[in-house]
């Protein structure tokens, strides 16, 4: 959190500080960001798992007039949909155009999901750990999962990551280490784009992609 107030002043020339609370309650936290509010212009949430960090977000940004950001989320939004526009260009596809896989179902998941459908990505599916989310999956699901099921997947495509990389333009990984192999790569569609950004430790390692023929890596 000392880096992020360092980026923030460095790069922005805001003035930003560190406060850490001592809850994971969400209506312990979202009362005591309410309650020192006034000290500030703007509210960055950090390290707030999901599903957490939607019910707090959307309360605060509902109860204050300044505004109230969740690095996970919306950060991480921005940075992906910018190497997504580089990306597309640099291979010759178009957002509109390209089928993109997803990796992970956390807060920054589905926030960097919704950012790139609202730029204009049609197709978009969805994994978690039980699997590619469908509307109708009866394990493994939560509210927020259920909203993103009704807006993504459009084909209703099931079965595991492997199964869905198949012909896929586009790997997102904002999962865990080591979840695709060189075979997953190779049965992408022609300059496939992999952006494995698991941390520390990627999906698949940077060499492993390009020489499985991975165009663009990140």
């Amino acid at each position: 959190m000392e880096g992020k107030a360092v980026l923030f002043k460095t790069f922005g020339g805001v003035e930003a500080f560190p406060i850490c609370l001592r809850t994971q309650e969400i209506d312990a936290i979202v009362e005591t960001v309410k309650r020192i509010a006034p000290v500030f212009g703007g509210i960055n949430l950090e390290d707030i798992a999901a599903p957490h960090c939607f019910e707090i977000e959307q309360r605060l940004s509902e109860a204050l007039d300044i505004p109230v950001f969740h690095d996970d989320q919306h950060g991480t939004a921005v940075v992906v949909l910018a190497a997504m526009i580089n990306a597309v260009k640099a291979v010759g596809k178009t957002l509109d155009s390209v089928r993109i896989v997803v990796n992970g179902a956390g807060a920054a998941s589905l926030s960097v999901s919704r950012l790139l459908m609202h730029a204009g990505v049609k197709d978009i599916v969805i994994c978690d750990t039980k699997g590619v989310i469908y509307k109708g999956r009866p394990n493994g699901m939560n509210p927020f999962k259920e909203q993103i099921a009704e807006i993504t997947n459009l084909q209703g495509l099931k079965g595991e990551l492997r199964d869905v990389l198949v012909g896929a333009d586009v790997f997102l990984g904002l999962s865990v280490p080591k979840t695709v192999d060189q075979d997953m790569v190779r049965s992408m569609a022609e300059d496939p784009i992999i952006l494995a950004l698991a941390n520390p430790v990627p999906e698949i390692m940077p060499d492993e992609a390009f020489e499985a023929g991975a165009k663009i890596v990140a």
